[in-house]
């Protein structure tokens, strides 16, 4: 049977959908191709009439809204807008926001996969580090000082969210992962030079008619 472009391209959406939800819930490793076929309602053979491997489907899954501009999923009640002046402080309040946090399935991948990262080829390392890179760009022009320093405390805020919360999500005690946040954020907010931010705020988000969802 032959399928329409715009039915290939949802069915291959579809799946990268499922992917994401059992690699950030179980690991890279754990998770196989049948599951991720049956996530997204399809048979294990129709898998390779769209990647040629698990490991190219994980580059896939790594794409985020800071590369994607299409990209849908959102923390519920967490918005960014990327035209804001203020979007590295959105930014930083929505990627250590408490929905983050408690969504696992529709976690950035940066957070979720660091170590499966680490452990795979090239292909998903250069992925990891496209988005992070991106990343940095936004938070980057976001920044209020002007001492030609902007790049590398970019990157340092950037590692501060990531590495944020995936310490937050390793600790048992929630109270001690949710001031773990907090105080990520308000370091955060002072490197950049936005003042003071709140965990699980949505604060500084305009509303407009470019607004965008945030995942990542």
């Amino acid at each position: 049977m032959s399928y329409t472009p715009a039915h290939r391209e949802r069915t291959r959406k579809n799946i990268i959908d499922s992917a994401r939800k059992l690699f950030n819930r179980h690991g890279f490793e754990s998770v196989s191709i049948g599951q991720i076929m049956a996530g997204a309602g399809l048979t294990h053979g129709g898998f390779y009439a769209y990647f040629g491997s698990k490991s190219d489907l994980y580059a896939e899954v790594m794409n985020c809204f800071f590369t994607d501009p299409e990209w849908k999923n959102c923390w519920e009640g967490v918005h960014v807008d990327l035209s804001a002046t203020d979007v590295g402080a959105q930014i930083v309040k929505a990627y250590l926001s408490r929905q983050h946090f408690e969504d696992v399935e529709n976690s950035c991948p940066m957070v979720a996969l660091p170590t499966d990262v680490s452990r795979s080829g090239k292909s998903a390392r250069s992925a990891f580090e496209t988005v992070f890179r991106a990343m940095v760009s936004v938070l980057e022009r976001s920044m209020t000082s002007k001492n030609g320093a902007g790049r590398s405390t970019a990157q340092a805020i950037a590692a501060l969210s990531i590495g944020g919360m995936v310490v937050a999500r390793t600790l048992v005690d929630r109270k001690h992962a949710d001031e773990l946040r907090a105080s990520c954020i308000a370091a955060a907010m002072v490197l950049g030079g936005w003042g003071k931010g709140r965990a699980g705020s949505s604060n500084g988000a305009r509303k407009s008619s470019n607004r965008r969802r945030l995942v990542g």
